[in-house]
């Protein structure tokens, strides 16, 4: 076996996940099928209009990869420049989804920076599957905060914590 076969290949996907998406879980586990280990990264501190916090966040994900069986799968959080993370932890690769050339216009842009701070560190990009191409956390949140039913949308451990979080903030 040369010396590039035996490399353990360790990529991270990269997010908020507030709150994780089946769409998310599926880019997950084909990551999982592509790298020997595949970290979730939960970035700690979004620009956003966060509904879950970041423990919250790892948790759900913790929960989901558990249901799944993605032994090679673990989650963290994180702070700072993603590159900088992927270089602290030994990785390879970033992952990505893809749902809308919007999505590939910012990636792309991330991408190239990316490119330019770490040459060494790849880029992965995966199209999204077709039944997932409208779902994004922030539409959930939207739908499930005016009544509506996402619940074939989300893993069912998520579904339950967003149903649970919605109550909470309606009190």
């Amino acid at each position: 076996m040369s010396q590039q076969e035996s490399r353990h290949r360790v990529a991270i996907y990269p997010g908020s996940f507030d709150p994780v998406t089946n769409g998310h879980l599926d880019i997950a586990r084909r990551g999982a099928r592509l790298f020997d280990e595949l970290i979730i990264a939960v970035y700690a501190l979004p620009a956003k209009n966060l509904l879950f916090s970041v423990e919250e966040r790892v948790a759900l994900w913790q929960e989901v990869l558990a249901n799944e069986g993605l032994n090679n799968v673990r989650v963290e959080k994180y702070t700072g420049l993603t590159i900088e993370y992927a270089r602290a932890i030994g990785g390879q690769a970033i992952i990505k989804g893809l749902r809308s050339p919007n999505d590939f216009d910012a990636e792309f842009q991330q991408g190239l920076m990316n490119r330019k701070l770490a040459p060494d560190i790849e880029t992965v990009c995966f199209l999204t599957n077709l039944d997932q191409l409208f779902v994004s956390s922030s539409l959930i949140k939207e739908v499930a905060s005016l009544g509506g039913d996402v619940t074939d949308m989300l893993p069912a451990s998520v579904a339950r914590a967003l149903k649970q979080k919605q109550g909470e903030t309606r009190k």
